[in-house]
């Protein structure tokens, strides 16, 4: 007796058909990218892209929703508004970062392994392309961390916002989103009473001058060799708070 045929393993996995507003969304997001939908360009209203794509009110507004996420699209309310064309700002890779950070739980030493990777380099292109505005902030701002040298909140507040004017100053669009997409995680630690003292704080803004002197002369190398001291002097302390807690355990 002929035994039957096995049944044949399947030729193609189970397929997927994206939801109708992802369809959407993507071609709306690719004529943003390309250029096609310039910023500050206004989309069509909800009824036209009704009518043009043939989708549902509900499926129009969650294509929009997700690109508004993204930060591709703006709403604006009243007459002349609707539903505007942006450039994605720091805060759209922020977002995605910030659930990096905190989903994997990274630590503090991830954390300030990438500032020493990142921020001389950062320094170094702000001596070379920095304007003299982008340097008067840096002062302004390293004045404002000495009138808070008593309250350590805005000191780190303002610490940050002095380490985003530096990558500002670079002129490097990518290297200013990503230091500030790890800002406010930067910031979490920089407040912690175990190392944050007054004396640090002086120091810090010693530092901060050092660099700035380096970067309005249009030093690079100057520039790099003192931010990465300054980063690798704020992981310096933190070693050694930890290997103080392990010894105390």
């Amino acid at each position: 007796m002929t035994k039957p045929d096995r049944t044949p393993e399947p030729m193609v996995g189970r397929i997927s058909v994206p939801k109708s507003y992802e369809v959407l969304a993507d071609k709306l997001r690719q004529t943003i990218l390309d250029g096609s939908l310039k910023e500050g360009m206004r989309l069509p209203t909800e009824r036209e892209l009704v009518s043009q794509s043939g989708l549902s009110r509900g499926s129009v507004r969650e294509a929009l929703r997700k690109l508004e996420v993204e930060g591709l699209v703006k709403t604006k309310l009243g007459r002349s508004g609707g539903n505007i064309v942006s450039k994605p700002g720091p805060e759209s890779m922020a977002h995605v970062i910030t659930q990096f950070v905190r989903g994997r739980r990274l630590s503090l030493r991830s954390l300030q392994e990438t500032r020493e990777a990142l921020e001389p380099g950062i320094a170094r292109l702000a001596a070379e392309h920095r304007t003299a505005a982008e340097v008067a902030r840096l002062r302004e701002l390293n004045a404002e961390m000495a009138d808070a040298i008593d309250d350590s909140s805005r000191f780190a507040a303002v610490n940050v916002a002095w380490h985003t004017a530096v990558a500002t100053a670079s002129h490097n669009d990518l290297l200013v989103a990503f230091l500030f997409s790890i800002s406010d995680d930067v910031l979490v630690v920089t407040i912690s009473e175990e190392y944050d003292t007054p004396d640090l704080r002086r120091e810090v803004l010693k530092a901060h001058e050092r660099i700035i002197v380096a970067i309005e002369a249009g030093d690079g190398d100057a520039a790099f060799r003192r931010m990465q001291r300054h980063v690798q002097a704020t992981r310096a302390r933190t070693r050694a708070r930890e290997a103080s807690e392990e010894s105390e355990a």
